[in-house]
């Protein structure tokens, strides 16, 4: 079932709260930045974020946004794709983050039912904007069945471009703190990053340090580890390099948070998920009047890795004049 409602405006422009609903779950989302407002388990709101629209248009940590054109990273703000060098929004210090100024979180979206479990929300993004090359034509579909959230992306371009989609939901999986969650994430390796959390170009074994997550362990329990590339951020925020051929669909990542009883199990045929946990947050105001702080919630974010488009090793996120960008990431909810 999907219901609509008005949540405000945004410049002057009608902002509609879609929700979709389909057994145990429950999923609402904004047509500003397509952005998940809440993802309701068996009556229990799992993700973090605040009451209302105002919140997110106010907020500054990506709570639950679309993001785009290229998530995460890219170092120096700039890339060169075929003969030609690209300079995009430097918001980041001297690098781009999530898209640059314009990126795809802060975009009123036309939301429209496409079943009855499910809501596509669509855009424009003209040729040069935030310095990316290409018109694109972006949507991203939500569907609710019974326990599972699946997240579609689909995008064209009418020239070569690089594409990098993701969702930033902050999982709290109905706890106070994200550190008692036990987590399970599927990569035998990560990217290190250097300055500015541009990763290095290695991969790197995640045997025997605070990255190794293949056995389900709290994600408390290495956090105040004395490994630099911890310490350097104050806990996770690296791209874990995912078992498998890098478009395949496969399991990424299993939480369960023992608090609650609520698990969530993350699939996706991208070949990299970040985990963040949080360690920048730090806000006053989040839902129910709770502050955003440190390590409340965690979040994966299935993707290209950080600054592929400079990075010749990593797998490709260009996406050819007139092809067809499409992926999906699956977010499987249960309990015990």
């Amino acid at each position: 079932m999907v219901t609509v409602r008005p949540a405000g405006k945004v410049d002057g422009k009608e902002v509609r709260e879609f929700t979709i609903s389909d057994g145990e779950l429950s999923v609402s989302v904004f047509e500003y930045g397509a952005t998940v407002h809440s993802v309701v388990f068996r009556g229990v709101d799992c993700v973090a974020g605040y009451d209302d629209l105002a919140g997110f248009l106010g907020g500054g940590s990506y709570q639950g946004a679309t993001v785009g054109r290229y998530a995460n990273r890219i170092g120096g703000a700039s890339f060169e794709l075929g003969e030609e060098r690209f300079d995009v929004d430097k918001n980041d210090g001297e690098n781009s983050l999530h898209g640059g100024f314009c990126g795809f979180s802060f975009k009123v979206m036309k939301g429209e039912r496409t079943g009855d479990s499910s809501v596509r929300f669509s855009c424009f993004s003209p040729d040069g904007e935030g310095g990316f090359p290409g018109n694109v034509d972006f949507s991203v579909t939500f569907t609710v069945r019974e326990s599972a959230l699946s997240v579609k992306y689909e995008a064209a371009s009418d020239r070569d471009t690089v594409m990098n989609f993701t969702n930033h939901t902050y999982f709290t999986l109905g706890a106070a703190s994200c550190l008692g969650t036990e987590l399970m994430i599927a990569a035998d390796g990560y990217t290190p990053t250097g300055a500015g959390l541009i990763p290095t170009g290695e991969i790197a074994d995640v045997s025997g340090t605070p990255f190794d997550f293949r056995v389900p362990k709290e994600i408390g329990r290495d956090i105040g580890s004395d490994h630099p590339q911890v310490r350097g951020v104050g806990g996770f925020d690296h791209n874990f390099v995912l078992r498998g051929a890098p478009r395949e669909f496969k399991r990424a990542a299993e939480a369960f948070c023992p608090e609650t009883g609520i698990g969530l199990r993350c699939s996706t045929d991208m070949p990299g998920v970040q985990l963040y946990t949080a360690n920048m947050l730090d806000e006053p105001r989040g839902k129910g009047g709770a502050p955003l702080s440190k390590y409340r919630a965690f979040c994966l974010e299935t993707q290209f890795f950080p600054d592929t488009p400079n990075k010749a090793g990593f797998p490709s996120c260009v996406v050819k004049a007139g092809e067809r960008f499409e992926s999906v990431t699956e977010f499987e909810f249960f309990a015990r």
